[in-house]
């Protein structure tokens, strides 16, 4: 079957292991069945935007055409730092859409995906984020009343521990196992001056969680000794056995892409016959 549409990121079951469809074209690619399959993959040389769906030369943030990368709230730079966040300022972009999306319920969380990271995610989004980024563990701290009080909260733990993931490391093997509700407990007694300082400036507004480790198991058959990350900007056409997915990233033995670094790409996908 051949498959042809604009990408986006994939979609996630938390299953074991978890579930991935990629949906193209008005079509569903179940793509664990591909797994150990060879499979074909060309840029059209089109992009379209995500947001506004017009057809634009070059995609900005993961699949913005520059007017909506410039005037979208979600395409704003709190929301890649959420303790920016000036809505309260009167600046917000869209304030009816800065209401709905930033003024919900939001957890801080600590992932293990390359190592243990500390992050924010809208409540709606557990464990959705967590697959995204490719965590074998996760564990909510946090449950908070907007965005900027999560972000505010993001960076004080940052201070101690990492916050981004290392992709290369996450596509190379398994998360070594972590002991979350240790480390959450020595974050909580480092910042415990800091935290009563923001329940002071932001009362009722955040609440310590306590629930179990979550753990997740991706469908990966073989992970790369090298990890080599293909660029649709510069190689239109990928070929290569499917030996795992992990994140957003499909792993090949030829090399790695990042599904949602080119949403709004129009690809074509077939699986090849050997």
């Amino acid at each position: 079957m051949i498959y042809q549409g604009i990408l986006q990121k994939m979609r996630t079951q938390a299953t074991t292991p978890i579930h991935y469809e990629l949906a193209l074209g008005g079509m569903t690619l179940p793509v664990n069945d591909y797994l150990g399959k060879t499979l074909y993959l060309q840029y059209t040389g089109r992009i379209f935007c995500l947001h506004c769906g017009q057809k634009t030369t070059k995609s900005f943030n993961q699949g913005y055409c520059f007017k909506c990368f410039r005037s979208s709230a979600s395409a704003d730079m709190c929301i890649m730092k959420p303790e920016t966040c000036h809505y309260h300022l009167g600046t917000c972009r869209e304030p009816e859409w800065g209401q709905n999306h930033c003024f919900k319920p939001h957890i801080v969380y600590l992932a293990n995906s390359s190592g243990v990271k500390v992050g924010i995610t809208r409540r709606t989004q557990v464990p959705t984020r967590w697959l995204d980024q490719g965590a074998a563990q996760a564990l909510a701290i946090f449950e908070v009343a907007s965005r900027r009080v999560a972000g505010l909260l993001e960076v004080m733990f940052a201070q101690h521990v990492a916050d981004k993931t290392h992709w290369q490391r996450l596509l190379k093997a398994d998360a070594e196992v972590q002991d979350l509700v240790q480390i959450r407990d020595e974050l909580l007694a480092q910042c415990a001056d800091e935290l009563s300082q923001l329940e002071q400036q932001f009362p009722e507004q955040f609440a310590l969680l306590t629930p179990d480790v979550q753990s997740f198991l991706f469908p990966v058959m073989q992970y790369p000794s090298k990890v080599k990350a293909f660029n649709l900007d510069t190689q239109a056409e990928i070929t290569g056995q499917l030996m795992g997915i992990k994140g957003q990233y499909l792993i090949f033995d030829t090399g790695v892409i990042n599904i949602r670094k080119f949403g709004g790409y129009e690809v074509i996908i077939r699986q090849e016959s050997v």
